[in-house]
């Protein structure tokens, strides 16, 4: 999953606020840096997404 795929699935974040919560020190760690980005497993961006989507929701606020 790159950069792209995770704005969408956290509702669309701006390119700001998606490398806003891939850089926090608990989200997962990218599994390859390609010349085109970085990119996710999409079973550990889930994972991580199912504990902390209302912590995001409510710093959106």
């Amino acid at each position: 999953m790159g950069a792209h795929e995770i704005r969408i699935r956290l509702g669309g974040v701006s390119r700001q606020r998606a490398y806003q919560i891939t850089s926090r020190a608990d989200f997962p760690k990218p599994v390859a840096d390609l010349a085109q980005g970085k990119v996710w497993l999409t079973e550990d961006v889930e994972a991580w997404m199912k504990v902390h989507r209302r912590d995001l929701d409510e710093s959106e606020d």
